[in-house]
């Protein structure tokens, strides 16, 4: 039954890419994959993943907060690609006829070719040293209508790794960045911190992540378990 059900998304996928266009990036996340990767994608050139790339970032938040049990989908949460795109991403959870997830299927909209058309439409009008003086408040994109029957992640952005080594790194990155002091020197209560930042991340429901974190700290993977166990405590 998950076959047959993610073969239709699959199909899905492809309908949606071709009806809304170019500016639309539809991407169906299989969960049941061993790791979970994309299974099918459709105008990739938005992000630059392909079948087989992992999940984001955003996406492991969801599945580590269980966004799914009280809710089908989460809209209009941002998104950033490699070249610096502001997208607006959507995520709608795919559940077999058990309510178990089994994938996800997204939306990702990149508005970019209408800021260049706002910015040629404007060059029109204006005097060129008008537009040069222009503060930054006017450039800034006009409010997301929010949904009111999806989560409120409105704190949350999304990147796209190609790869799950990548993804590791960029989420332990982001929950060590501001540490007043290197890896090397944290004690166990501050390490446990870390361990924790990164288990509400998501880190841990991918494939390697244990010894990746492990390697990070220059200790065992029994000791990044135990730390898990307390943390469950």
């Amino acid at each position: 039954m998950k076959k047959e059900i993610l073969q239709q998304c699959i199909t899905i996928v492809e309908f949606l890419g071709n009806a809304l266009g170019q500016d639309y990036e539809v991407v169906l996340h299989d969960l049941g994959s061993d790791p979970p990767a994309i299974a099918a994608i459709t105008n990739s050139h938005i992000s630059g993943r392909s079948v087989g790339s992992p999940l984001t970032e955003a996406a492991l938040q969801m599945l580590s907060a269980q966004a799914y049990k009280m809710n089908d989908f989460v809209c209009n949460y941002k998104g950033i690609t490699e070249d610096g795109h502001i997208l607006r991403s959507s995520t709608m959870f795919i559940k077999d006829s058990k309510g178990e997830l089994i994938g996800l299927l997204c939306i990702n909209f990149d508005d970019s070719r209408f800021q260049e058309l706002q910015g040629s439409i404007l060059s029109t009008i204006h005097p060129g040293a008008f537009l040069e003086t222009d503060t930054d408040d006017s450039k800034v994109s006009p409010p997301i209508p929010k949904d009111t029957s999806a989560v409120p992640h409105t704190a949350m952005t999304e990147n796209y790794p190609v790869d799950i080594s990548s993804l590791m790194q960029k989420i332990f990155d982001d929950a060590t960045v501001s540490l007043p002091t290197s890896i090397d020197r944290l004690n166990q209560y501050e390490r446990k911190d870390i361990i924790e930042k990164l288990n509400e991340q998501g880190l841990f429901q991918l494939k390697g992540a244990i010894s990746f974190v492990a390697k990070k700290f220059s200790c065992s993977t029994a000791t990044i378990y135990r730390y898990l166990s307390e943390i469950g405590d």
